[in-house]
């Protein structure tokens, strides 16, 4: 592909050196883990976690699960924001409100996993240095 025709199809999605459209209003609110990390989750719950301590004394079997995550949360808008500083996007950004924003908020209650000794350390800022530096 010839440099025109990579840029023909970023201007196609809304993508220029002076724009970038993002879909919906920004206001969504999402939640982000770096992939090394449910990885790490994953192998800490199977190594120190045993499902009998989990589902107690009762007889039947409920709210056994385990949610991965962060428990922390950022809008759309202000992740966009964060990107734009992160690798020097001196455009615009913009919304185009007439398509869809998805579930308004997707955030998991993290407080089990917590208790149990695992927390997340790479934060959002941090996430965000890493896989910029990662694609360049």
């Amino acid at each position: 592909n010839s440099q025109e025709e990579i840029k023909d199809v970023l201007k196609k999605h809304g993508v220029t050196a002076e724009k970038v459209k993002l879909w919906g209003t920004g206001k969504p609110m999402r939640e982000f883990l770096w992939s090394e990390e449910m990885a790490d989750a994953c192998v800490f719950v199977m190594e120190k976690v045993d499902f009998e301590d989990l589902k107690g004394d009762s007889k039947e079997v409920r709210n056994c699960h385990i949610n991965i995550g962060t428990g922390k949360e950022i809008s759309i808008a202000d992740l966009s924001k964060l990107i734009q500083n992160t690798v020097g996007y001196k455009g615009e950004i913009t919304f185009d409100s007439s398509k869809p924003d998805g579930t308004m908020r997707k955030l998991t209650d993290v407080s089990k996993l917590n208790a149990l000794g695992w927390k997340h350390k790479v934060d959002m800022e941090e996430g965000v240095k890493r896989m910029y530096e990662w694609y360049c």
